[in-house]
């Protein structure tokens, strides 16, 4: 079992060939919830970001992550709330935390249901607004008085 860097981000962790292997068939199986939000993420324009899905992150994968803002999203179901995940999360928390990033959690349940409110906690964590149409093409907005 080799260990990679990954070639295409500067400064990247070290992670393992079998942390890409398994980070790359989640990406294949994504639970209902992760769908739902993946989603809503990608329809909205958050400036500066790329989330990558299912990411290998040293040891870890994480759900989603974007390393420009330094933020992962995590998208937890019920397991999360017994006592021996709860732990094992902080742990990894704390692990992500020491590295710089945000770890940010999502019920499953805010995903399937209103996964767009999830979406807005991220816009609201990285400073983005919420991003707003273009201006009209039939013009408005200020009035110039005719001279």
């Amino acid at each position: 079992m080799g260990v990679g860097v990954s070639a295409r981000t500067p400064g990247a962790l070290h992670h393992s060939d079998r942390a890409d292997r398994s980070a790359k068939r989640m990406r294949r199986e994504l639970t209902l919830a992760e769908k739902l939000f993946w989603k809503a993420l990608k329809k909205v324009e958050i400036p500066g970001s790329h989330f990558r899905r299912q990411a290998p992150f040293g040891s870890y994968i994480v759900d989603f992550v974007c390393h420009h803002h330094r933020l992962i999203v995590e998208v937890d179901g019920a397991v999360h709330d017994l006592e021996h995940v709860a732990a094992r999360d902080a742990e990894r928390q704390a692990w992500l935390e020491a590295r710089g990033y945000r770890v940010i959690r999502v019920s499953n349940s805010q995903a399937i249901n209103d996964p767009y409110s999830a979406v807005e906690r991220i816009l609201a964590l990285v400073g983005a607004d919420t991003p707003t149409p273009g201006p009209s093409p039939q013009g408005g907005g200020e009035t110039v008085a005719e001279q």
